[in-house]
């Protein structure tokens, strides 16, 4: 073949290249992102099971251990669950992201929330996310304390979330707290030891049986509250509003 009938050739195959379709960069810890980049590139790396927008910044989690996480998550979504079982019309979801403005959008281990059909705070979109606050967050915190106790707690406060609780397994410690007047107060124990929900009647916890694993120990103070007045006060409450619907 001639010289100018390859340069020929490579005129007219040229215009035939087909591009590739641009490259979605991937989350990283530290990136600066509004809530929809962060959503984008979130949703194009299927192999990432959590990732978590704080105040317009990108956090992954490192490897999750038994001791320090795994196990404690597990025991908090059980005492949630069984609450759950036994009140109708509240939800629990483990893992859940939540839409809750537009420079922050968690992924809380737990969270509690009463159906917005109900009288709910949250709503769920079209998408099928929470949108808004919740009742009642929850986080096991080990190497992630500073940001739980900090700045997860003022966005959870500005975002009207009425409870948020932090298991600090290293600490050994078990904070609750109730939002009153634009801050987050402890929620007081009982005289018994028990801490009682506001936002959930006869969601109570044995806070010492939780720190030491004592899983039956935990339900079987639930168990107490579950069969409180209080408790079924609240369920006819809840029932009462689903039948007021249109």
């Amino acid at each position: 073949m001639q010289p100018q009938q390859q340069e020929m050739q490579g005129t007219l195959t040229a215009p035939f290249i087909v591009q590739g379709a641009p490259r979605i960069p991937p989350l990283e810890t530290g990136d600066h992102l509004t809530r929809d980049e962060f959503e984008r590139r979130y949703e194009a790396m299927p192999e990432v099971k959590k990732a978590e927008l704080i105040e317009g910044v990108v956090y992954l989690p490192s490897p999750v251990r038994a001791e320090q996480h795994g196990n404690p998550h597990a025991d908090l979504i059980t005492w949630m669950g069984l609450y759950r079982a036994s009140t109708p019309g509240v939800r629990v979801s483990a893992d859940a992201s939540i839409r809750l403005d537009l420079d922050n959008e968690p992924q809380p281990d737990a969270l509690m929330y009463i159906e917005p059909a109900r009288g709910g705070s949250a709503q769920l979109d079209g998408e099928g996310y929470l949108v808004g606050g919740p009742e009642l967050v929850a986080e096991v915190a080990a190497s992630t304390v500073s940001i739980a106790r900090n700045t997860k707690l003022r966005v959870y406060r500005r975002n009207n979330i009425r409870e948020y609780i932090i298991w600090r397994v290293d600490d050994q410690v078990v904070d609750w707290f109730v939002l009153r007047q634009s801050q987050y107060d402890p929620l007081p124990r009982a005289a018994d030891g028990v801490l009682r929900s506001e936002q959930f009647p006869g969601l109570w916890l044995n806070a010492d049986a939780l720190l030491r694993f004592d899983l039956a120990g935990v339900l079987q103070v639930l168990q107490q509250g579950l069969a409180s007045l209080e408790h079924a006060a609240f369920v006819s409450r809840l029932q009462a509003a689903t039948a007021g619907q249109p």
